[in-house]
C-alpha cells in the first residue's frame, strides 16, 4: 500500500511524489458553485470548492480548496473541460503540498468526452515511458456535486497533471521561465526525442521557440546549460482524435490524423540514437494501452493501430530518413 502522508513540522500531508506514483484511480467527490464556473469560465475567477479524496480503504481527506477555470481552446469548446485546482491554502493543510495542479476532464458530460479524456491521459503516461523528464499524472474517477443543487450532480473520469515544481524536484532541475530560446538552441537530444514522440502521436499543437505547450528546465547545478523541453496538453493530436481539434492550416496537412515531423533535421546516427529509444520501450508504449481498464476496446485497438503503423514508418530505413532528415523543417 502506497504511503501517501509524512509529517511536516507537526502536521501530516499528502506527498505529492507518492500521490503521482500510484496508477490506482481515486475516488473523488468535488463540491462548488458549477453554474458560477461556468459563467466565469471566459474571465476565470477563483472560488472555493470541497474536494474530498479517497486515498486508499482507510484513509479519505476532505478539505476546502480554490478552483477556477483555465486554458483556451477548450475553455470556449467545452463545459468546464480543463480546471485549475489550488491546493496551498490555510483550509486545506493536508492537501497543501500538492500546490496548484492541472485539472483535465472530459470536454462534455458524455462517453465520447470521457473516452477523449482517457485518450489524452494514455498519451502522459506513454510519454512517462521515454523519460522522467515528463508530467507524471493520476487518474480520478469524480462525482461533481453543485453547491448550489442547481445542477444535477454527474460522474465523469478526470486527470491531475503534476505540478512544475513536482517535476523539477524529481530531476533535480528548476523551470527555466525567463529568456527566449529558439527551438535548437535547447538541449538537442533532448528537444529530438520530443519532436519524435510528437510525430508518433501526430501532434503539431507545440512550439518550443514560443513556449506553447512546453515547459523549459534546467538543471540546479548548471543553470546556464541548454534547456531541456517538456510537453504537455496532448489534446490536439491525432491518437486522441478530438473532435474540435484541426490543424493549422500553414502546415497543409488535411487532419490532425496526418502525421507530420516538426523537427530540425539531425544526423542519421542521431537519428538512430533517437530510435533507440522508441524501439526499446515499444512493448511498454502499447501496454500503457492495451492495460487500460478504462478505455473501451475500440478505442484501444485504435490507438494500438495509430502506434505500430509509427513503428512501421521507423522499422524502414527510407522512411525513417525521408521523415526526420530529408523533410525536417528549414524554418
Amino acid at each position: 500500500m502506497v504511503q501517501y502522508v509524512i509529517v511536516v513540522g507537526q502536521t501530516p500531508v499528502v506527498s505529492p511524489a507518492s500521490f503521482f506514483l500510484d496508477d490506482k484511480v481515486l475516488d473523488v467527490t468535488v463540491t462548488t458553485n458549477i453554474k458560477n464556473l461556468r459563467r466565469n469560465k471566459m474571465k476565470p475567477v477563483w472560488q472555493p470548492a470541497n474536494i474530498s479524496i479517497k486515498l486508499n480503504d482507510t484513509l479519505t481527506v476532505s478539505e476546502t480548496i480554490r478552483v477556477q477555470v483555465r486554458g483556451k481552446i477548450r475553455k470556449t469548446l467545452c463545459d468546464i473541460a480543463t480546471l485549475q485546482f489550488d491546493f496551498s491554502n490555510p483550509t486545506s493543510p493536508k492537501l497543501s503540498k500538492l500546490r496548484k495542479l492541472k485539472w483535465v476532464g472530459g470536454c462534455q458530460n458524455n462517453r465520447f468526452g470521457n473516452e477523449l479524456l482517457l485518450r489524452e491521459y494514455l498519451v502522459y503516461k506513454m510519454y512517462n515511458q521515454l523519460t522522467p523528464l515528463s508530467f507524471r499524472v493520476r487518474l480520478l474517477n469524480v462525482q461533481y456535486v453543485d453547491s448550489d443543487q442547481k445542477v444535477r450532480s454527474y460522474t465523469q473520469n478526470a486527470f491531475l497533471i503534476e505540478s512544475d515544481e513536482g517535476l523539477a524536484e524529481r530531476n533535480d532541475c528548476m523551470e527555466k521561465k525567463t529568456g527566449i530560446y529558439s527551438t535548437e538552441e535547447n538541449d538537442r537530444m533532448q528537444v529530438g526525442l520530443v519532436n519524435i514522440f510528437e510525430y508518433m502521436i501526430a501532434n503539431t499543437d507545440f512550439s518550443t521557440g514560443n513556449r506553447h505547450n512546453v515547459k523549459l528546465f534546467v538543471p540546479k547545478s548548471d543553470t546556464l546549460r541548454p534547456p531541456f523541453v517538456v510537453p504537455y496538453d496532448f489534446d490536439y493530436a491525432g491518437i486522441v482524435d478530438a473532435p474540435y481539434a484541426m490543424p493549422h492550416e500553414i502546415l497543409d496537412i488535411p487532419t490532425v490524423r496526418t502525421r507530420l515531423y516538426r523537427g530540425y533535421p539531425r544526423t542519421e546516427i542521431e537519428i538512430e540514437e533517437l530510435l533507440k529509444v522508441f524501439f526499446a520501450k515499444k512493448d511498454n508504449l502499447l501496454a500503457v494501452i492495451t492495460q487500460s481498464q478504462q478505455l473501451p476496446l475500440k478505442a484501444k485497438d485504435d490507438m494500438v493501430d495509430f502506434i505500430k503503423s509509427f513503428y512501421k514508418i521507423i522499422d524502414n530505413t527510407l522512411t525513417t530518413t525521408q521523415v526526420f532528415i530529408k523533410n525536417a523543417r528549414t524554418f
